[in-house]
């Protein structure tokens, strides 16, 4: 046996440890299976609940995340339409620019204090990619695949980058210096997101060069607007008073408690592509050393400049005319600045570039949590999801993404897509964060009951309790209505429209779990299992299959923990080639390869 798979034996008070399947060690307690796994990202090996989705020794998606692209794709997803089109908003909601200013710190503590969180759990898991997908699974086990399907249920409705891309589109039409109707924005749209979708889709090494060289220049441009704000604010500009902003600057309105809520959230949105590196941690080498770092240093990157570039654009508009731009704040920095010129126009296409960068990021991090939610075998046609086939990327989860990304772009209304969208995502997301950081609590307990290794990394209590109450905080406060009734919100239709549908999509995912794993079963007359499945281009994955009753108790005897047969070289289990999941024949060369691999390797150990 291989050296990474004999810790349980060492532990003490072993007498809870059995071995099935392919002579693997399995650590008991009560229902719960924990199995140890390693992957070839250099991780060391992890202890993983054995109903969550397969360790992949080897990435079918590489290894090609290093340092610059970890900095890269956190900048990417965090610096994309909020920093330009959310200030205004908050300036509005918070009244005054003091406070405006205060609550971008506040968002860096809330990432700082959440971003601690995922590292802990990243340094449990440290081979699986997905981030809070992993985490969910893998905090509650129990009740079996609730949390992988309420998860993915959300995810997968919830997978659109509309807002972004309609965002990139007005800035599009600002640099071209034309006006647009309803309709020719969402075109817009649609091409510029088509656009980042085949980037991606075609070559994951080209997505993340892409990532990495429009990463660079977001930072640039954020640079420059921070640098000529700092001159304005020397009176080196054609600007009258840039100094009118900061006088006064907490006594100039009273802000109210939906409108903090409401700037709250958008901070959350500006800054939530901070855990973006956590959803490709088995294509980093050591992963839990170098998100630590570089992701930390991408978050104080942003902060910094996040607060230079509001400083800017307090400096160069007037709150009154910064309050009423809506979507276009950096727009009218640049203006009042330079005047309309070509620089202007020049200025906001790199803006527009910076949201399309922003796309790439976020296309990128949610394909792996999606592939993720396919690996745990909850959502059907597990080879669509999981295969990175003809084209080594996750195909499947970036059709996805595309398909629900035109659709939202098309329904809403364009003046409220933005708005609605943003504070739609951000509630169920709170939700999760909530579950998430109580997790780590239920994971910390388990494994010391276990007598399981520490954690090369572990997280503050302060900032997991700072991460619990502000994930309360944001699930209760938006109930709370605005000043001038339930319609004087930022959208034009009920002010907590979203909430509700927030609310019913949670809903959705508890009834969804139940019809499938439960009621219908039942009724049925079978019973739910889950089987290892292994393509041929190496992706590995769950897949929950149903199992007749009067055939239950001879699977049970047959199949591990993991879903693999006991003997996998006598008949159909494991390793079976994309053309062969549909007919479920098995490859018996193949698999009694891998015990031939897995013998071998025992004795070179020994």
């Amino acid at each position: 046996m291989s050296f990474w798979r004999r810790p349980f034996g060492q532990r003490n008070g072993a007498d809870n440890v059995e071995t099935v399947g392919d002579d693997q060690s399995v650590v008991t307690d009560g229902t719960l299976n924990y199995v140890v796994e390693k992957a070839g990202n250099n991780s060391g090996p992890t202890y993983q609940e054995a109903s969550g989705a397969p360790v992949e020794v080897k990435s079918p998606l590489g290894y090609g995340v290093g340092s610059i692209t970890i900095i890269a794709i956190n900048v990417s997803m965090m610096v994309g339409t909020g920093i330009y089109s959310t200030p205004s908003t908050i300036l509005s909601d918070t009244a005054s620019t003091g406070l405006a200013l205060i609550f971008w710190i506040i968002g860096f503590i809330m990432s700082a204090a959440s971003f601690a969180v995922y590292l802990e759990f990243a340094s449990y898991f440290s081979n699986r990619s997905g981030g809070e997908v992993v985490y969910l699974e893998q905090a509650y086990p129990r009740p079996k695949w609730l949390f992988p399907i309420a998860f993915a249920f959300q995810t997968v409705i919830l997978s659109f980058s509309s807002g972004n891309a309609i965002v990139m589109a007005e800035y599009l039409f600002a640099c071209s210096g034309s006006s647009y109707t309803a309709w020719q924005l969402k075109g817009v749209a649609i091409a510029g997101y088509t656009v980042a979708f085949l980037f991606v889709a075609l070559n994951t090494r080209v997505s993340y060069a892409l990532s990495n060289a429009i990463a660079v220049i977001k930072v640039l441009t954020l640079v420059f607007i921070s640098i000529t704000g700092l001159v304005v604010l020397g009176g080196h500009t054609k600007v009258a008073d840039p100094h009118q902003n900061f006088r006064h600057s907490f006594s100039q309105g009273s802000p109210t408690a939906y409108g903090l809520t409401n700037a709250l959230y958008k901070i959350a949105f500006s800054y939530s592509g901070f855990t973006n590196a956590f959803n490709v941690v088995n294509e980093v080498k050591d992963p839990v050393k170098q998100i630590r770092r570089n992701g930390s240093v991408s978050l104080v990157i942003v902060t910094i400049l996040y607060v230079l570039a509001n400083v800017a654009y307090f400096a160069a508009v007037p709150r009154e005319d910064l309050i009423a731009a809506e979507q276009i704040a950096a727009s009218l920095f640049f203006t009042n600045v330079f005047g309309s010129s070509r620089a202007v126009r020049g200025l906001d296409f790199l803006i527009a570039l910076s949201s399309f960068g922003n796309l790439v990021a976020v296309l990128i991090g949610q394909s792996r949590v999606l592939r993720e939610c396919g690996r745990q075998g909850v959502l059907p046609f597990p080879r669509f999801w999981i295969s990175t086939k003809p084209l080594g990327t996750p195909l499947g989860p970036y059709v996805v993404k595309w398909g629900l990304t035109i659709i939202m772009i098309l329904a809403p209304p364009a003046g409220d897509a933005f708005e609605f969208i943003t504070d739609l995502q951000v509630y169920p997301s709170a939700f999760f964060s909530l579950l998430l950081a109580v997790g780590l609590y239920i994971v910390r307990w388990r494994r010391n009951r276990l007598s399981l290794p520490r954690p090369t990394f572990r997280s503050w209590d302060v900032a997991i309790i700072f991460t619990i109450l502000v994930a309360i905080y944001q699930l209760i406060m938006p109930w709370y209505p605005p000043t001038g009734g339930p319609y004087a919100g930022d959208v034009s239709f009920w002010y907590a429209t979203y909430v509700v549908t927030g609310i019913a999509l949670i809903i959705a995912c508890g009834v969804y779990y139940w019809a499938w794993i439960w009621f219908i079963p039942r009724v049925g007359k079978y019973r739910i299992r889950q089987k290892m499945l292994i393509l041929e281009d190496g992706a590995t994955s769950h897949t929950l299959v149903k199992i007749p009753l009067d055939e239950l108790a001879q699977w049970d005897s047959t199949h591990d923990a993991l879903g693999r047969e006991h003997n996998p070289g006598l008949q159909d289990v494991n390793l079976v080639s994309s053309a062969e999941v549909e007919t479920g024949t098995a490859m018996k060369k193949d698999a009694s390869s891998w015990n031939q691999s897995e013998s071998l390797e025992e004795k070179s150990s020994v």
